[in-house]
């Protein structure tokens, strides 16, 4: 009699246990929701960014169109294509820093 009387409070508190934990921690849940929303703003962040990249290619798409063509964009996209450069311009190149020499043998101690 006892047991039965012990029953239905047992069991109901195991249905609610098992709804709580998948509340919280279940595919559709509290923590999946905050993992979705950190993505979301992660995936925002990347999006303005391809946005901005979107706009200047648009742009120095603009300047390359028959009806608004800029000399100055044209000769600068057909030199870094082709990788020349006029006689009369000046050259900057990056200096790198030197690989190490591995013939060398190290300073014993």
């Amino acid at each position: 009699m006892r047991f039965r009387a012990l029953l239905f409070p047992l069991l109901a508190c195991s249905v609610g246990g098992y709804f709580v934990y998948h509340v919280q921690i279940g595919d559709h849940g509290l923590k999946a929701r905050a993992d979705l929303e950190r993505r979301t703003q992660v995936l925002e962040g990347e999006l303005a960014g391809l946005e901005e990249v979107k706009q200047r290619l648009e742009r120095d798409v603009a300047l390359l169109r028959p009806e608004s063509l800029d000399p100055d964009m044209l000769d600068e996209r057909a030199r870094a294509i082709l990788n020349l450069a006029h006689p009369n311009d000046l050259v900057l190149l990056k200096r790198r820093t030197p690989a190490p020499d591995i013939t060398e043998t190290p300073p014993k101690p």
